[in-house]
């Protein structure tokens, strides 16, 4: 499948929460094995007028990492990614706006992926990062 084609599919199967932080997959690369999503926060998500709340914020992280696996790996053979355990590091404030969520493979095995979560601002700042260990969730058969 082309790379257009594996990104229309991730946005058009997204969840809901997705839509609603204003999340669109953007880009796949192959070769790091990673997953850029666009988001447009607005303040409706913030506290103290403009930072976004964190927990937002991870939610931003995760859906990056997660579809990094969707995006390399076949939806027929993979059904579901599930988070054993997620950590995020908040190192900048994060502000109401345009962000950009990458989210990388680290390693993976038949049933565990150790995965890799960059956040930044429209100005290119690292404003947070996460890890996450998942479940992947294989199709019966």
């Amino acid at each position: 499948m082309q790379d257009q084609n594996i990104i229309d599919a991730l946005n058009i199967d997204a969840p809901i929460f997705i839509q609603m932080l204003g999340g669109k997959a953007r880009a796949i690369d192959h070769e790091s094995q990673s997953c850029t999503f666009e988001f447009n926060i607005s303040k409706d998500f913030c506290h103290s007028v403009d930072v976004v709340q964190g927990g937002f914020i991870t939610a931003m992280l995760d859906a990056a990492m997660s579809h990094a696996i969707f995006a390399h790996h076949d939806r027929d053979t993979i059904t579901g990614v599930s988070s054993l355990e997620i950590k995020t590091s908040f190192l900048e404030p994060t502000r109401a706006g345009r962000l950009r969520a990458v989210g990388k493979i680290l390693k993976y095995t038949y049933k565990t992926a150790f995965l890799e979560g960059h956040l930044y601002d429209a100005n290119n700042l690292l404003t947070a990062t996460s890890s996450s260990v998942a479940k992947l969730v294989r199709a019966k058969g």
